[in-house]
């Protein structure tokens, strides 16, 4: 069962649109990240989501808004562990496959379509747990979104958010024999050139290079002390040599971080790297 609350998008980025219409494109080609969570996924939801144990042993009547998370995998799984889940994604195409889901199997589900910078319709306040997946890299100021997102979460919820590394970001796709090339600028503005299609970067989309001081540093001064971070492993030693396995022995693609709301509003870092 599914409730519907679809505002209009924001009518003045040219970002914002592009990167709508490339992932409503991406949806209906059924890309990997367009796959609705699996009967084995769903059977043991909290461990499918939580591998590391972040969230304790049940999120049962929790809060929950997956954000930038359209596609059928996170809502769902979410969902079938107890919480009441409300949906955000920019694409209309990878919100149907979220009502789908919550169709076919009787989850409450509640999805908006709207950027993940622009979420007036979200009372402050109001999630114990907002869960992002990889998306940051397709906005230009991620601080509007860490604002946002500080807003709905309430005082001592949590925020798990996963991005793509900087340095994946500009780092070659192909290596050159057996190495790869630093191409893209760590300072730079605008959006990336466009790459090839693989793993770490989706065809049609415009993203954006966020450093480390905007995402962990933009993290904590939104509100959010960051209590863990982890970069999950892709590496394979043995993998043949151009593959996304053998890429990631060099640089690692993704971080996925634990930060949870102070209980003030002023905001506050004790991130400390030894």
């Amino acid at each position: 069962m599914t409730a519907e609350n679809d505002d209009p998008l924001p009518a003045d980025s040219v970002v914002l649109h592009h990167n709508q219409r490339a992932w409503d494109a991406l949806a209906r080609q059924q890309v990997p990240l367009a796959q609705p969570a699996t009967d084995d996924e769903l059977r043991q939801p909290l461990q499918t989501v939580d591998p590391l144990g972040w969230l304790g042993p049940d999120i049962a009547n929790w809060s929950v808004l997956c954000l930038a998370a359209g596609g059928g995998r996170h809502s769902a799984l979410y969902a079938a562990a107890g919480a009441k889940v409300t949906v955000v994604d920019l694409s209309s195409e990878m919100l149907a496959l979220d009502r789908q889901v919550a169709a076919e199997r009787d989850l409450q589900i509640t999805p908006i379509q709207t950027s993940m910078d622009a979420l007036p319709m979200l009372a402050d306040s109001q999630f114990d747990l907002v869960i992002h997946p990889v998306s940051t890299c397709y906005v230009p100021d991620v601080r509007l979104v860490f604002r946002e997102i500080a807003r709905v979460t309430r005082p001592g919820g949590l925020y798990v958010s996963q991005h793509k590394s900087p340095i994946s970001l500009q780092t070659e796709v192909r290596p050159e024999g057996n190495l790869y090339r630093l191409r893209e600028p760590y300072y730079r503005t605008g959006p990336l050139p466009s790459a090839e299609p693989c793993r770490t970067r989706e065809p049609g989309t415009q993203e954006f290079l966020h450093r480390w001081e905007e995402l962990l540093g933009g993290i904590c001064r939104a509100g959010f002390v960051i209590e863990d971070l982890v970069e999950p492993m892709h590496a394979k030693p043995q993998a043949e040599v151009g593959t996304f396995a053998h890429r990631s022995q060099y640089v690692a693609p993704y971080v996925r971080i634990k930060s949870r709301r102070t209980e003030t509003d002023k905001p506050r870092s004790i991130l400390r790297i030894e």
